[in-house]
């Protein structure tokens, strides 16, 4: 990948290319990328944040499938491609997903970097449908768990990680609501 290259488009093109195919994931992406762009200001690095949105879950592309945890899948195919090692840290740790790969015995080689842009991230997926609609964090994770059911590792994982995601998806409104104040 190329320095000059504009990371917002190529970000959504190698979404549009990867997940296209597959219509509920697509919008969900197309979702999660609008709800991102509301962060303007809140965040360091917008460019990087809505990339980051486009790409979250290019992982369940089926060619990309790998490990079966869609954010490590994501990331290692980001690295492959030669995209930022910071964009590889969030699509990796997109909406707690660490805690998934550790329930399905796989490590992330990358870190968390827990700052305002990976907490408007997580807001952003976790306030996304399936189909691109906005929702809140508590029915998001609702949705989740009605999914996928109640013993599949998706819901116990959610389940383990509500706190985390209700608390990113907090702090990003809050962060959200001062800036409109100002």
């Amino acid at each position: 990948m190329s320095v000059s290259v504009d990371l917002r488009a190529w970000a959504a093109e190698t979404a549009r290319v990867r997940l296209e195919g597959l219509p509920r994931r697509w919008k969900h992406t197309q979702g999660v990328a609008k709800q991102a762009e509301r962060a303007r200001g809140i965040v360091d690095d917008l460019d990087l944040l809505v990339a980051a949105a486009w790409l979250h879950d290019i992982g369940y592309a089926p060619d990309l499938v790998r490990t079966g945890v869609h954010a490590v899948d994501g990331a290692v195919f980001l690295a492959e491609v030669g995209a930022p090692e910071r964009l590889l840290a969030l699509v990796a740790h997109h909406s707690c997903a660490c805690v998934e790969a550790r329930n399905q015995g796989i490590s992330i080689e990358w870190q968390d970097e827990s700052t305002a842009l990976r907490d408007a991230l997580w807001w952003a997926d976790m306030s996304t449908t399936p189909t691109g609609a906005v929702t809140d964090v508590h029915r998001r994770i609702a949705e989740v768990v009605e999914r996928y059911g109640p013993d599949h590792v998706v819901t116990r994982s959610v389940t383990e990680a509500s706190d985390a995601l209700i608390c990113a998806a907090t702090r990003t409104e809050r962060r959200l609501a001062e800036q409109a104040q100002v």
